[in-house]
């Protein structure tokens, strides 16, 4: 007796592999639970700096990890998982810290040396300020 299989969706496969693959990568996406994995961000401008917040509650300050190079603003979070041993297994969980890396071009004008960043309520606030522009000064040209 020959078994023979059926497929009943022979467009839906070709259309997952389509979608799976143009998704797969993308920094906002994690493909294997289809939600976001980069935090969202606001970027304000004032006079004096650029502002940016990220919006990454329940995490610790300490998880986080903040570098410039290459006038490029790099903000990555990997969570420190502690091992504990305890007399109950845990029959289901859904608490999950992932990780993220999210980078951002900085402007000419950023003094990088006075970078500054804290964490409270949930967000992640860093101040770049802006660099103090040279004045040009006043120049009398003589006549010859």
């Amino acid at each position: 007796m020959t078994l023979v299989n059926v497929n009943r969706r022979p467009v839906a496969k070709g259309y997952d592999d389509i979608f799976g693959s143009l998704f797969n990568g993308f920094p906002w996406t994690d493909a294997s639970r289809g939600f976001s994995a980069a935090p969202a961000a606001n970027i304000y401008e004032t006079p004096q700096a650029y502002l940016l917040e990220l919006n990454v509650p329940g995490r610790a300050k300490e998880d986080f990890a903040i570098s410039i190079e290459n006038e490029m603003l790099t903000v990555s979070f990997e969570k420190k998982e502690e091992t504990k041993k305890e007399d109950t297994n845990a029959i289901r969980r859904e608490f999950n810290f992932n990780s993220f890396k999210r980078s951002f071009s900085l402007d000419e004008k950023v003094d990088t040396a006075n970078v500054q960043a804290r964490y409270e309520n949930g967000i992640l606030k860093i101040e770049l300020p802006k660099k103090e522009e040279v004045k040009a000064e006043a120049k009398q040209i003589v006549i010859h």
